[in-house]
């Protein structure tokens, strides 16, 4: 097996495990799950058909190339590469879990506004601008789950659809190996290291120092970019797809912090995105490292929001159902994209990231 293949092993045993946390915690109002019964076969057949198609997909079975859309083998010409398996086996499990969850659950579909929540926030979740935070809007401007549920719910139903960006960008995006593994290893750290550090901070020291840091930051992309422009920029890098000494142990500990902060609800994307960058690599690069961090992250973060059942099932599986293909509609877009595209996507989702964290500042100080 090749480096990347064991990457998709790890990857696929985590959806497996949030699949089985899900069916096996999973309760319907009132009543005991057992009772429930098995989903008709039918419900099972479309299942795992949509998991198949869909781990055919996040394994490169679907290329866009000169304008248009094409049909290929992931992984290689022969089709046979262990990594594409393993993303097909691995979403046709989750395929297979979600009717286990809605008969058991006895939710019913999702709404279609659950569903257009789901399918929006994910597609621009793939463009690196995040989830959470429109998601939230959207829950509590339309008052479709209860206050105390949106935590849960973010987590629980996000979580299939950022695997899939995971399994996506990791096949599509170059990035060297090495430096997505130390990067990878340094987010879950930080988040299960680092929680107990971080979480004796400020919650509003962080959202303006974060808001005031990611705005100098996307003033200093902008300039970056109109130097590209010129056609001979004065500030070489910006290119590079691996990190090595200094720089490496620099982003090592940038994304260890980054997935300490993760616990106390600070989004990860804009803040991976802004540092790769800076420290010389292809913004594109990001991608795969910000997604594949979140992905090994959020299973093990949402299964104690599945045991408490502090979450709303139904919407969660709206944001489930839609989110995943709106992931592969937005990956074939990233992948499309020039260089100089992608590097003014990051001045957008920066500034962004920085209105939002002083939105939520101003918020947390009117509440003290």
């Amino acid at each position: 097996m090749t480096p990347k293949a064991w990457l998709f092993l790890a990857l696929g045993l985590f959806v497996a495990y949030y699949a089985y946390t899900w069916v096996k915690n999973v309760r319907p109002d009132g009543e005991d799950a057992a009772a429930a019964g098995s989903p008709p076969p039918l419900h099972l057949a479309i299942g795992i058909l949509i998991g198949l198609f869909f781990g055919w997909v996040a394994g490169g079975g679907v290329q866009y190339d000169a304008g248009a859309v094409k049909l290929t083998y992931p992984f290689g010409p022969n089709g046979a590469d262990i990594s594409m398996l393993i993303a097909i086996a691995s979403m046709t499990i989750l395929g297979v879990a979600v009717p286990f969850l809605m008969h058991r659950g006895k939710t019913g579909w999702p709404k279609p506004i659950e569903l257009f929540i789901g399918f929006v926030t994910n597609f621009f979740d793939t463009l690196g601008i995040g989830s959470f935070a429109p998601t939230t809007a959207m829950f509590k401007a339309w008052k479709i789950v209860d206050d105390r549920l949106i935590p849960g719910s973010l987590n629980v139903g996000h979580t299939p659809p950022t695997i899939a960006e995971a399994l996506i960008f990791i096949a599509i995006v170059e990035v060297d190996f090495t430096t997505l593994v130390v990067l990878l290893l340094a987010s879950v750290l930080g988040a299960r290291l680092g929680a107990g550090i971080v979480a004796g901070w400020s919650k509003r020291n962080i959202q303006l120092g974060m808001g005031i840091t990611l705005a100098i930051a996307a003033a200093l992309f902008v300039i970056k970019n109109l130097d590209e422009m010129r056609g001979a920029p004065m500030i070489p890098g910006g290119t590079a797809l691996a990190l090595s000494g200094v720089l490496l142990a620099v982003a090592f500990l940038g994304n260890f912090m980054l997935g300490a902060l993760m616990t106390l609800g600070v989004g990860m994307y804009a803040p991976c995105l802004i540092m790769i960058s800076l420290l010389g690599m292809n913004p594109t690069a990001a991608f795969p490292i910000m997604m594949g961090s979140c992905a090994f992250l959020m299973p093990i973060a949402s299964e104690r929001f599945v045991k408490k059942r502090s979450y709303a099932l139904r919407s969660s599986l709206g944001l489930t159902l839609a989110g995943v293909p709106a992931v592969l509609i937005a990956a074939i877009i990233v992948k499309s994209m020039s260089l100089t595209t992608v590097r003014w996507l990051v001045v957008v989702v920066v500034l962004y990231t920085s209105v939002s964290m002083l939105r939520s500042y101003r918020a947390t100080e009117k509440a003290a």
